[in-house]
């Protein structure tokens, strides 16, 4: 596939290298020369400075060859002109990050198809709606839907309080036969494991998990994980995803929003009817406290410093609250947060990445998570006629190496992966792929 991606900073740059490994001819425009000059350092990637809303700057990049032009700029007026003149000038489809919500209403969608953008893609709206989806469920570092919720993925931390510790998947198998989810993976030692039957669980691990609705409260028992009612939560930074956040939680819950900024602190009392928006700095170790921070439940810190969120998120714990939630922008950091006790994080390029990266796949897939912390993603395909998976069952399908299957979506109904099981025509399937196996996964259902 030919792919042109227009970006101004480190979102499109991680999109390329996401997919330089998939075979595609990939073009960056970018207006930063010397970020370029990087990129050409350490990958094989075709580079042009210059501004994408430039006739000349996209004929230069062969538009008229892309199958793919996605521009993720900042500015969202560069996105929506870029792809404007782009699909004019022959790009088979076009791809534009927003920022704006009204232009996602169904008739905004159906005017800007019309313009000649295919799909928008709006990381601060997803990314609210994940943080209400964890304060929702507080046992969970990361959790993603798939099918409106028929699967879901969850990621659970394990510690000493965990039923599984010390014992096998055909241990725990044994003992509890009738289980409505499956482990995909482990993430132990900055090494991720695709769990055979005789892996066990130790103390520290990331499980990840496919699980049906109906085996959430099992998975969280044997977990050692308890839900926690989150009542109270302060929000630090009332941008576009702290603003998003509180409107969708303030009727549900007491919400303090920290701001610095007066004039942003103005707009939000007129936006937000039952969030107390506070004037000041959070990194104010004394404001927190006159603020309540020990009564909080959760902390959510959203600003657009990463270093801040960091920080403030620490400081939450040490006054004890037990759900905090950073922003974290810069990729390096999230292991770097991880290490030292921030397991749940936001970053808004693997939220575009998740999104994007499905439009560049052979086969159909409804949804994608790239997880945070691993290199690693969680894939829904939809099943073709005559594919591969639909001729033998799950215990005799050559599964490439470096993915496991999860789970199963038909119609409304939704089954864990098991041996015997037979995939048919139009299921959709979750499964778990390291990067080196989703080429050869999509085989599976072409």
């Amino acid at each position: 596939m030919n792919i042109i991606i227009a970006g101004d900073g480190e979102v499109g740059f991680h999109l390329a290298k996401m997919l330089s490994g998939e075979n595609h001819n990939i073009t960056i425009v970018d207006p930063h020369q010397e970020l370029l000059k990087m990129i050409e350092t350490h990958t094989d990637l075709m580079t042009i400075t210059g501004d994408s809303t430039s006739i000349s700057v996209l004929e230069q990049a062969n538009v008229r060859r892309a199958d793919l032009l996605i521009s993720v700029v900042h500015d969202e007026k560069v996105n929506i002109i870029t792809c404007i003149l782009g699909k004019k000038l022959g790009a088979k489809r076009t791809i534009a990050r927003i920022n704006n919500t009204e232009y996602l209403t169904a008739e905004n969608r159906e005017l800007m198809r019309s313009l000649g953008i295919e799909s928008m893609v709006c990381p601060e709206r997803i990314a609210s709606k994940e943080l209400v989806k964890l304060l929702n469920q507080t046992a969970a570092t990361e959790i993603f839907d798939f099918s409106e919720g028929r699967l879901s993925l969850f990621l659970i931390k394990l510690d000493e309080k965990a039923l599984v510790l010390n014992q096998s998947l055909n241990q725990i198998a044994a003992e509890h036969p009738k289980l409505n989810f499956r482990a995909v993976a482990i993430h132990r030692n900055n090494k991720t494991i695709i769990p055979k039957g005789s892996d066990e669980f130790k103390v520290g691990d990331l499980a990840y998990v496919i699980t049906r609705p109906d085996g959430i409260d099992a998975l969280l028992k044997l977990g050692g994980k308890q839900k926690q009612e989150i009542r109270n939560v302060m929000i630090v930074g009332g941008g576009r995803i702290g603003r998003k956040t509180a409107r969708r939680i303030e009727r549900d819950m007491n919400v303090k929003l920290i701001e610095m900024d007066k004039e942003r602190c103005l707009s939000l009392i007129d936006q937000l009817e039952h969030t107390l928006i506070i004037n000041a700095d959070a990194r104010d170790i004394e404001l927190l406290e006159d603020e309540g921070i020990r009564n909080m439940d959760a902390f959510i810190a959203v600003t657009n410093d990463s270093e801040t969120n960091i920080l403030t998120c620490l400081l939450a714990q040490r006054f004890g609250v037990k759900r905090v939630i950073p922003l974290i922008e810069n990729i390096d950091y999230i292991d770097i947060s991880q290490s030292i006790g921030i397991d749940t994080i936001i970053n808004k390029k693997l939220i575009t990445a998740s999104y994007i990266v499905r439009f560049t796949m052979d086969a159909e897939v409804t949804s994608i998570k790239c997880l945070s912390g691993i290199d690693a993603e969680v894939l829904e395909f939809v099943v073709k006629p005559g594919a591969y998976v639909t001729r033998r069952p799950i215990n005799r399908i050559d599964i490439p190496k470096g993915s496991i299957i999860g789970g199963i979506v038909r119609g409304m109904q939704s089954f864990i992966a098991v041996g015997d099981f037979q995939i048919q025509e139009g299921d959709k399937v979750v499964i778990f792929a390291l990067p080196e196996a989703i080429s050869k996964v999509q085989d599976l259902f072409n």
